[in-house]
């Protein structure tokens, strides 16, 4: 105890003697007449008219690693008001995020475009030409087609709903070049993992929206609510063909006529 009576004394001391050189230095200067310093409990507080005289001198000054100024406000009001910054930095670094990703498109060489296709799983064949005839009748043939990171079982004349695809527009012919499996009532060909023999032709028939899905993020007690929709951009896909496999012959059957039927049913009246 009587150590820490002594730091306190010794340090109270030395508060004063640097108080009086900071006096003695100031009164160096020209047109600048000494002041009169106050003690109280180790803080020094300047007269204020020094402060009048010296227009350079600032209004805040720190002492005890404490800042002390003329304005004096609530520490409260100001933790609330630098939550309230906080929370508008983060709404504005949310809103120049999607800016920036809205502005930035990218653009393509025509092998880059080939490239990133074919990464997807397609290929662009061009337009669709009104004189083709590609819609075919029903064959019990399917195929398993990977496209991006999804995968389908498709027919001839199904139509499927996939991710955008970047460089088709609609009515344009597209060859589904991963194909994992093919199989009939015959037969079944597995692919390891693909088959390279193996195509599927389909067309573009509509870029279109998905539903809205709702995003809320909330964080308790720091005030802090978003809420924001999506809706997925998808691409509408009709199969026109699969190659690759062995089809069988679709089987012909003949419906009786109406005539052969009546006969039919009196001969059963009159036995």
């Amino acid at each position: 105890m009587a150590s820490l009576r002594c730091f306190r004394e010794l340090s109270r001391r030395s508060k004063a003697v640097f108080s009086i050189n900071q006096t003695r230095s100031i009164s160096s200067f020209p047109g600048i007449k000494p002041y009169e310093t106050s003690i109280s409990h180790g803080i020094v507080v300047p007269n204020r008219s020094l402060i009048r005289d010296l227009p350079w001198y600032s209004l805040r000054y720190c002492s005890q690693g404490r800042c002390y100024s003329s304005n004096t406000k609530d520490t409260d009001g100001g933790e609330e008001s630098s939550e309230g910054e906080d929370d508008e930095d983060e709404d504005d670094d949310d809103d120049e995020d999607s800016a920036e990703m809205e502005e930035v498109e990218r653009e393509y060489s025509p092998a880059e475009k080939v490239e990133e296709a074919a990464e997807i799983g397609y290929k662009v064949m061009g337009p669709l030409k009104p004189s083709e005839r590609l819609f075919k009748p029903y064959e019990p043939v399917f195929a398993i087609v990977q496209i991006g990171s999804h995968q389908f079982k498709v027919s001839n004349g199904d139509s499927i709903f996939t991710e955008k695809l970047k460089f088709c527009d609609i009515n344009d012919k597209l060859e589904l070049t991963k194909v994992l499996l093919l199989g009939s009532a015959g037969q079944t060909i597995i692919g390891r993992p693909i088959l390279p023999d193996a195509t599927v032709h389909a067309v573009v028939e509509e870029h279109a929206l998905d539903e809205k899905v709702l995003i809320f993020k909330k964080k308790r007690r720091k005030n802090y609510r978003r809420t924001r929709g999506h809706r997925q951009e998808l691409t509408k896909l009709r199969i026109t063909d699969i190659q690759g496999i062995e089809k069988p012959e679709p089987k012909i059957v003949h419906k009786p006529s109406k005539e052969a039927v009546t006969e039919q049913s009196k001969a059963e009246l009159v036995a």
